[in-house]
């Protein structure tokens, strides 16, 4: 069953020359894990250029089937630091400074157990200035535990469904600040059996400064953790809505992410779902109380599609929040028993056009074009043009770099340097103000499916030249304003 699921992409920029290099996670056929060609750290030479540098930074991985990869500076040393997950124990990569990286692993304690780990990510839940870890983990499964399915069509075979597995636990490791990590998923209130998580990512839902956890589970109701402020969470996701669709029933969740599509300042959740099953738009109306607007908002074409990785961002520069998805179905079989259907896919675009979206995709360029078995996504900007770019893992074939062509609008990249907060200042919500309006955006590289995004913050500003006042909200709780920016560049922003 794990074979079918893929695996992730991250955008790094590992040896800090300013260039996004990338890191893609790979897996095998059950069974044939020899036969693996490992993990991949591709260098960004920045003339467009990518150099595998896997040996000399010794990611290769080896700790299990790979599936998943977060990316974040957890020793707060400077250089970003990859955790990559698997079916088995999982793996943390200490960024040495020096274009290698470390296995630490057993000294941190956090490789797991020998569940099947899933998507993960880094942020600072509790606010003390170093990043805690977030890993999703999805069914009770092993290699040996590989039942014969094949109740669609007399005599052939296809993937099990998650119905016939247990759910698992997710894990949360406390970051101790001393390059350990304990595990506190039952005293933090994440430890719930009942999921069978595949995608989750962080934002501050209800805007009260602490870090909220939204979890994307398979045919089971996903959870959204409201973050007490006092190292604990609670589930309420049924009452805020986005534990099931608009029907009450629970989807087969894969990929999320959130942001505010709408722009009215709060924070939206968005979730890819199984063919048959819109992608699910959640808005927020406020004290943890969600609208499911798919349908309303113009996402009807993704119904037959099969959604993983995902990406809210401004793909045109025209300072509104558009929606990627990479799709391709799990049964290599499928069209036996629904012709309608494929397993390679093509993938959707939508522009936002005033809180409604339209279906670029036909329109969208030849990248969009090629049908593909898509999995893992992750968007960042590689070029440094301004226009975010899309690399896609794919099932069984090679992965692909998407660049962007589209945009004429202004922009903006904020590159954060926390000083009390964590180095990179994940968790810091950012607003801009320009003549057109107000945008807020959280930095929160973990979204999408198995993956990891550019760790700096996009801003669209359309035919916006000039920032009026740019204010960061801080994880420590600082305040910082800055006013009268240029448009066009990567900014940094550090922590007074």
């Amino acid at each position: 069953m794990v074979e079918t699921f893929g695996s992730g992409v991250a955008w790094i920029d590992y040896d800090n020359d300013g260039f996004l290099d990338l890191y893609f996670v790979n897996g095998a056929a059950v069974g044939r894990r020899a036969a693996s060609p490992g993990n991949v750290l591709y260098r960004n030479d920045g003339r467009g250029r990518f150099t595998d540098v896997t040996a000399r930074a010794a990611v290769a991985g080896g700790g299990g089937y790979g599936t998943g990869v977060a990316v974040g500076d957890f020793d707060n040393d400077g250089w970003l630091d990859l955790y990559v997950t698997n079916f088995g124990p999982n793996i943390l990569y200490r960024n040495n400074g020096d274009g290698s990286f470390t296995d630490v692993t057993a000294e941190a304690g956090v490789a797991g157990g020998t569940e099947w780990s899933s998507s993960a990510g880094f942020f600072d839940y509790d606010r003390d200035g170093d990043l805690d870890l977030y890993v999703v983990n999805y069914v009770d499964s092993d290699a040996a535990d590989n039942p014969y399915c094949g109740f669609k069509k007399k005599g052939y075979r296809m993937y099990c469904t998650p119905t016939m597995f247990d759910g698992v636990s997710d894990r949360l490791f406390r970051n101790d600040g001393d390059g350990t990590f304990t595990d506190v998923s039952t005293e933090a209130g994440i430890a719930n059996p009942g999921g069978k998580g595949l995608g989750v990512t962080f934002c501050d839902v209800n805007g009260d400064g602490h870090v909220d956890i939204y979890v994307a589970n398979d045919l089971v109701r996903n959870f959204l953790y409201r973050n007490n402020g006092d190292g604990t969470f609670r589930d309420v996701g049924y009452g805020a809505g986005v534990g099931y669709d608009l029907n009450g029933k629970p989807q087969a969740g894969m990929g999320t992410d959130c942001g505010d599509v709408n722009g009215d300042e709060a924070q939206d959740l968005f979730v890819t779902n199984f063919s048959a099953e819109l992608n699910t738009l959640y808005v927020n109306r406020g004290d943890f109380a969600f609208e499911d607007a798919s349908e309303a908002v113009g996402l009807g074409s993704g119904y037959w599609p099969l959604g993983f990785g995902t990406r809210l961002f401004d793909v045109d520069n025209d300072a509104d929040l558009d929606i990627y998805v990479a799709n391709g179905h799990v049964i290599d079989n499928v069209q036996l028993y629904q012709p309608q259907l494929t397993h390679a896919q093509r993938d959707l675009l939508y522009r936002n056009d005033g809180g409604r979206f339209a279906d670029i995709s036909a329109q969208a360029g030849s990248g969009l074009e090629i049908t593909r078995v898509g999995r893992g996504l992750a968007v960042g900007d590689f070029n440094n043009d301004g226009a975010l770019d899309v690399a896609i893992a794919n099932l069984d074939d090679r992965p692909v770099l998407l660049q962007n062509t589209s945009s004429t609008g202004h922009w903006l990249l904020v590159e954060a340097r926390g000083r009390r907060s964590n180095r990179f200042g994940l968790g810091a919500v950012v607003r801009v103000e320009t003549a057109r309006g107000v945008q807020v955006r959280e930095i929160n590289n973990a979204a999408s499916y198995l993956s990891s995004n550019d760790i700096r913050l996009h801003f669209g500003l359309g035919d916006e030249e000039r920032i009026k006042k740019l204010e960061v909200r801080w994880p420590s709780g600082v305040v910082q304003v800055l006013e009268g920016i240029e448009a066009d560049q990567i900014l940094k922003v550090e922590e007074p």
